[in-house]
Parts: C-alpha cells; structure tokens; sequence
C-alpha cells in the first residue's frame, strides 16, 4: 500500500486530494496543528477511514515536520499548507512569509533529512505571474508578484527547484490557477458571492459587498485539480507544470452567473454594492493559464466548465442556507 502524507489536509485541495487517494488504495497520513478548535469539516466524512491517520506538527516547527515525515516513511508528500488568502497576506506579510515560504523549505529539508527517496509536491500558485509579462501564462512565464502571498509563493516555488536541482530529489511545482469548489473558504469572492446570491434568494440579505469587478481569473473546479498533482507525481522525471482551464472570466461575470443560478429576477447590478475595502493594494488584473504541457504529458484536462463550476458553488450554498435558520 502506498503512503502519502498531506500538510494542509483540512483546507479545500487537501481534503479532495485526501478522498482522491484513499480512493486510489493509498495510506493517507494527514498533517494537523494542534489548536483548541480544531476545523475538520471539510474531511468529517473520511475522518473515520481505517486509512487515513492524522499527525501532529506545524510548519513553522522543523523538528515536528521531520519527526513525522521519519515515523511514516511516505512514497509521496504534498505540501499544501500555507497562509493563503491573498488579502489577509498585506495585514500579515511576515505570517505569511512564514507559512507560505518558509514553510516549504522546512517540508523539503524534513524529506531531505527523513525519507529522500519520497516524491515531493508543492502547490505553486498562479499569483506568482502577477503583473503578467505574458499571455497566456505558461511554465516558462517570468513571475511578476503582487502581494506578499504572491512574493511567498515564488520563494516556495524557486526552493523547490533548488532542492531538486542540489539534491537530485523527486521535487515538483504545480503552478496552479484559481480553482474553487463548495468547500472554498467564505473569504474568496468566489464562495462570497456564491453564499451571498443563496442567502439574498432566501432573503436572509439584500446584497453582496465586493472589491473590483474587473479583474480577470482563470478558474477550475479544485477537484479535477488534484488529479492533476497525482499526475505530476507518477511522472518518469519531475518537471512542473501550469494547470489552468485556458479561459479568463471577470468577477462580474462570476456574480451575474450566480445570479441567475440563484434564481435572482431582475438586472445582477440591484444585488451588488461597491465596497473600497475590499479592493487590493496591487490588483491582478488578467489571469489566464495555457495547460497545453499538462494535457500533452499528464493527459490531464478539465471536466466542467465555468458555468458549471458557479452552478455547483450556487446549489451547494442555496441547499446549506436552507438548513440553517440564520
């Protein structure tokens, strides 16, 4: 049976790639902070899978990381923790760089140090491209960040490379384009406005508050993306790879979308409010990924389209906002 071991297990892509593996036969080891609250919503339905066993440690503490890495010895490690939400990354930047930069060099010196031969999968991000120098955005696209997520994640990606490159280890970058699913955290605007059309629907509000409308995102479904990050790993040689849908969308889109999933009569404009503190520092204005090396060589393609990705994020909101009285 194979082993993976997961950081960022409770987050949307972990648990998702959890599921994926467990399906796949594997032994899925989880990487869990001790915290008094612990948030295991996302994997409760798998929680209790004879295969799946939590671990304790954190990536800001090296010795937990290579002690857990010793005591299970995985085939394969995907390093998807990190602090990740873009805005909270401008109100803490040093957080942020820990987590999200030198969180990673401290996963790869564990697997160094504890298990070499192990695969080694690092969740880049295309907010590394930021102020894009190209379009679309490919794996040799120079990077352009925008935000100290942004800066964060080109340290974890270049690390990554480097440990490759100076210790010959199994070590690959998926540079990822947004990807969204129902289990999307509430603070992305993809699940705000999701949330926000269910609950104006079922009139527990009026309307949603968002930043800029105009900025341009390429999104997936995060459940096709974490095949993709197998993919990468069963792979002859370790290359990185752009996974993206090779389509931009605006938020606008993505809200009048939602609307009309929503049932919502009338113009999209009635439902929205402008508010300025939610619009960046430094915007990302055009996100849009070309997925052809991942097609070419992982065989790897989308399954639903964006429209079908904001119906989903629509029905699961209008089915949890019908149970709860709030």
């Amino acid at each position: 049976m194979k082993k993976a071991f997961i950081t960022g297990i409770t987050g949307q892509d972990g648990s998702y790639l959890a599921e994926f593996l467990l399906d796949k036969g594997y032994k899925v080891y989880g990487l869990t902070r001790r915290t008094s609250t612990q948030n295991f919503e996302r994997i409760k339905h798998i929680i209790h899978n004879e295969n799946l066993e939590l671990v304790s440690g954190d990536l800001i503490d090296q010795h937990s990381l290579t002690h857990a890495l010793k005591e299970v010895q995985p085939d394969e490690v995907y390093n998807l923790a990190a602090q990740s939400f873009v805005k909270a990354s401008w109100e803490q930047p040093v957080l942020t760089g820990e987590f999200t930069a030198l969180g990673v060099v401290r996963v790869l010196e564990a697997v160094r140090l504890a298990c070499p031969n192990a695969r080694f999968y690092q969740a880049s991000s295309s907010e590394m491209f930021g102020k894009v120098q190209a379009v679309p955005q490919t794996e040799t696209t120079p990077f352009y960040p925008r935000s100290p997520y942004g800066v964060a994640k080109v340290y974890g990606h270049w690390i990554t490379v480097n440990y490759r490159e100076s210790f010959d280890m199994f070590a690959v970058s998926g540079i990822l384009f947004n990807h969204e699913s129902p289990r999307r955290g509430l603070e992305f605007v993809t699940r705000k406005i999701a949330n926000a059309v269910a609950r104006i629907k079922l009139g527990k509000q009026t309307h949603v508050e968002l930043g800029t409308l105009d900025a341009k995102r390429d999104w997936g479904y995060a459940k096709d993306y974490v095949e993709a990050m197998w993919l990468m790993l069963q792979q002859d040689e370790p290359e990185d790879f752009v996974i993206s849908t090779g389509e931009t969308h605006s938020v606008q889109e993505f809200l009048e979308i939602a609307c009309r999933a929503a049932g919502l009569e009338g113009d999209w404009k009635q439902y929205h409010k402008h508010n300025p503190k939610y619009d960046r520092p430094a915007e990302v204005d055009l996100l849009i990924g070309d997925p052809s090396k991942a097609k070419e060589k992982l065989g790897w393609e989308p399954t639903i389209s964006f429209e079908e990705l904001v119906e989903k994020m629509v029905q699961s909101e209008l089915e949890l906002e019908a149970k709860s009285e709030l």
